[in-house]
């Protein structure tokens, strides 16, 4: 279980595809704290760390995580944001994240205001997932609060700092995120609607 508050940003160093997996080595500043069968979230998706050398670590992602995700979208050298799982005990700073994405969104517009940064997401809603006004969303494993709500599309907004220490200085229009939507949103919508 993660909070979505992004933790670093990684780097990722070498991509390997077997079969229909790919092996991901990410280099990171807490490599050194992370043991063989950990959680780590990466944009978002939690994947298990199966290898460590020194400052880097490999995870694998399976078919149907590469189906669900962005991250067979991936490139050697790029910037990813990480997050290690949730200590029993800390204070849950974002909110409760699963690090199980629910699937992918393409952002539509950035408006860059005083102050903040306010970027729209448009995703495809056949899957039935929803976001409400003050709700809460995970974008690229980013906890965050939902503004101007639409039946397919949802807005944030991105403080500097966020937007200085996360990959959201990276996205551009027309690029696909990662979304896991609310866990509580998720059940209710599910019971509402047998």
């Amino acid at each position: 279980m993660f909070t979505g508050i992004i933790e670093t940003l990684g780097s990722v160093t070498n991509i390997v595809k077997e079969k229909d997996n790919i092996h991901l080595t990410v280099r990171s500043n807490f490599t050194n704290e992370l043991k063989i069968d950990q959680s780590v979230a990466h944009n978002g998706v939690c994947l298990t760390v199966v290898a460590i050398e020194n400052d880097e670590y490999t995870v694998t992602a399976i078919k149907e995580t590469l189906e669900k995700t962005n991250i067979g979208n991936l490139l050697i050298l790029d910037t990813i944001n990480l997050e290690r799982g949730m200590k029993l005990g800390d204070r849950l700073d974002g909110h409760i994240v699963q690090g199980h994405v629910d699937q992918t969104g393409i952002c539509t517009n950035i408006l860059k205001e005083k102050g903040s940064t306010i970027f729209t997401f448009e995703y495809n809603t056949t899957t039935n997932n929803i976001t409400i006004e003050k709700g809460s969303i995970t974008i690229n494993g980013v906890s965050l609060t939902v503004i101007n709500s639409k039946k397919n599309q949802f807005s944030v907004a991105i403080i500097p700092y966020t937007f200085d220490n996360t990959t959201f200085k990276h996205i551009n229009m027309g690029d696909n995120v990662n979304l896991e939507f609310d866990v509580i949103g998720k059940y209710i919508n599910k019971l509402t609607n047998f």
